[in-house]
């Protein structure tokens, strides 16, 4: 099982950028999908999740901000991020989860300057 992340890159703060993590070996309908990030000095974090019933859940700090999508069809999962701030600055990891599976990412580089 492969996990392709892309998408991040430099925004300034209030921008917009849209992640993609793809899955490979992996039927993902059955899969939890989320989006996790990890600024320097930090314990990585849960930024999103889609979960495979359809239910999705959030940190607060990015509620309202940040909106997780699912294709199941494309093994992919998606992460829009809009007002974007500083804080958001971290390496960003895509994860696809189910029962005792736990499949991570490459990483990808979210900066956000002031």
């Amino acid at each position: 099982v492969q996990l392709q992340a892309s998408g991040g890159g430099l925004v300034q703060a209030g921008g917009s950028l849209r992640l993609t993590c793809t899955a490979s070996g992996v039927m993902s309908s059955s899969y939890d999908m989320g989006w996790y990030r990890q600024a320097p000095g930090k314990q990585r974090e849960l930024v999103a999740r889609a979960s495979s019933d359809g239910s999705t859940d959030y940190a607060d700090s990015v509620k309202g901000r940040f909106t997780i999508s699912r294709d199941n069809v494309k093994n992919t999962v998606y992460l829009l991020m809009t007002k974007m701030k500083p804080d958001d600055t971290a390496v960003y990891y895509c994860n696809f989860r189910r029962i005792v599976f736990d499949y991570w990412g490459q990483g990808t580089q979210v900066t956000v300057s002031s």
